[in-house]
């Protein structure tokens, strides 16, 4: 059991705060019309974050397990929900440990090297830097084939691994401690930053280039719609079967929604306030560099935002600018190894419940799964490790949206399922799950098979509501099947 609430909201604020937070949603923010990715962004939270997040603490503390087995409770047929979260969550995670390996790689670098106490640093130095010196990019050739290992980068990957076995080794009562100074530490971190960065000449423009909006931008490029749930479900760490794992160590009666809200929005306030330093931050560098239009002059996308586009930059400058920059370094390591461990964690429940680890000691259990995710991990660790880890990231994103709507599927339609035929008939069952998904699925064939997004969204529209029923019987016989359910 977790030794008190307050470690549970550590352990999981920790888990859902990342460089998800501090790096792509500020990145998203500067390429999809600044203040209107809020719109977007808080609907998917709202109604489909939140709710998720919800499902999966309540499902954890009533069954008191992991994923698989929480799924395999609903239905003995479901343990591949679980199972592909789980997977999904483990994939993530021999990537996610690269990216604080090359934190690891520039925080130590910063010792060696006086590249940061030069003066005056452009992004495009520092981009170069990143990419040549610390990801190892310079021997890659036209055709991005990976041509060697980076061995420092191997060495660091050994070395997050260690720290994330050390974390969930000795029980989650040692990982709830150990996030009190894992998240606590990149809190206070963070308010330093953001009174740093809006004090510097032109941190007012780069705030109302965070807060302008561009509304258009949610209709010409409707991609932003999907970025901004897939956002939600890798900041908040649902699907992953984390929060799974972590409500399974609470107690029973602990208030699920409510525990749920302050998770949520704790990690949701955490993004927003990242924005304003990281905005802050480049509106300087607006000025460095002597362009304009920050989001116009500035190339910085993704990672590069906060890596080299932003901070490092800007931080540089100031009075003993390494140190910042090494403190920077720091804080984006804290905050990542507490992700880094939690995915670990939803994994490791699992695996502890079967009967092939149920006897061994977690320990050794632990050591087995982060060896074999070091290994996986040393992909990404040759020079074209950001090329992999582009690629693997874009579509597992995608992949999360699939196993989230599994998990709604299952809980709200599956559940008690054979109480349902045998009461009502598998007629009038599965009739009403074709007449209520039937047109979602229609919808969407429009969506993604029309070249022209308006022509898309208006058929898909139209489409949606032609093929919704019913007749006045037919919903008649919808809510008796409803009502008959509830009293099941």
């Amino acid at each position: 059991r977790w030794s008190s609430r307050l470690a549970f909201y550590f352990a999981a604020i920790g888990s859902a705060v990342g460089f998800g937070n501090i790096w792509r949603f500020p990145s998203l923010v500067y390429e999809y019309g600044g203040g209107a990715f809020f719109v977007p962004y808080l609907l998917a939270l709202i109604f489909i974050g939140l709710p998720i997040l919800v499902l999966e603490i309540a499902l954890g503390q009533y069954y008191e397990t992991g994923d698989v087995d929480v799924f395999g409770g609903i239905h003995r047929r479901l343990r591949g929900v679980g199972l592909s979260s789980i997977a999904c969550g483990y994939m993530l995670v021999t990537y996610y440990s690269m990216l604080l390996s090359w934190v690891a790689n520039a925080f130590f670098d910063s010792f060696t090297t006086d590249f940061w106490s030069q003066g005056f640093i452009t992004g495009s130095e520092a981009k170069s830097y990143f990419y040549n010196n610390i990801i190892g990019m310079e021997s890659l050739g036209p055709d991005l084939r990976p041509t060697r290992l980076v061995w420092k980068n191997v060495g660091y990957s050994l070395m997050t691994w260690t720290i994330v076995y050390l974390c969930v080794a000795f029980g989650i009562k040692w990982t709830g401690r150990i996030t009190y100074f894992t998240m606590g530490f990149p809190i206070l971190m963070l308010f330093l930053m953001l009174g740093k960065s809006v004090s510097l000449e032109g941190s007012q423009e780069g705030i109302q280039a965070y807060l302008a909006s561009d509304f258009s931008v949610l209709v010409d490029k409707p991609e932003v719609w999907p970025k901004a749930v897939s956002q939600i479900f890798f900041s908040i760490g649902i699907t992953f079967g984390i929060m799974t794992a972590y409500g399974s160590h609470y107690k029973r009666d602990e208030p699920a929604f409510m525990n749920s809200c302050v998770i949520a929005f704790s990690n949701s306030l955490f993004s927003f306030i990242a924005g304003f330093a990281v905005f802050a931050a480049l509106g300087h560098l607006a000025v460095l560099e002597d362009v304009e239009v920050i989001k116009d002059d500035l190339p910085f996308a993704g990672f590069g935002l906060v890596f080299f586009g932003s901070w490092p930059v800007v931080l540089g400058t100031l009075p003993g600018g390494e140190h910042w920059i090494r403190l920077l370094f720091f804080m984006l390591f804290c905050l990542g190894i507490d992700s880094a461990f939690s995915f670990m964690e939803g994994f490791l429940i699992c695996a502890n419940d079967t009967i092939f680890f149920g006897s061994i000691n977690p320990k050794y259990t632990a050591m087995v799964l982060t060896v074999v995710a070091w290994l996986f991990s040393l992909i990404y660790a040759t020079d074209a490790g950001l090329i992999f880890l582009d690629t693997i990231d874009y579509y597992i994103n995608f992949v999360m949206l699939l196993v989230g709507g599994f998990k709604c599927f299952a809980a709200g339609w599956l559940y008690n399922i054979d109480e349902q035929i045998d009461s009502c008939g598998a007629q009038l069952v599965f009739t009403y799950m074709a007449a209520s998904f039937g047109p979602v699925f229609l919808a969407c064939i429009v969506w993604f098979s029309v070249a022209d997004a308006t022509a898309a969204l208006w058929a898909g529209i139209v489409g949606l509501i032609h093929c919704t029923p019913y007749s006045q019987e037919d919903e008649e016989q919808c809510w008796i099947l409803e009502l008959e359910v509830y009293y099941l």
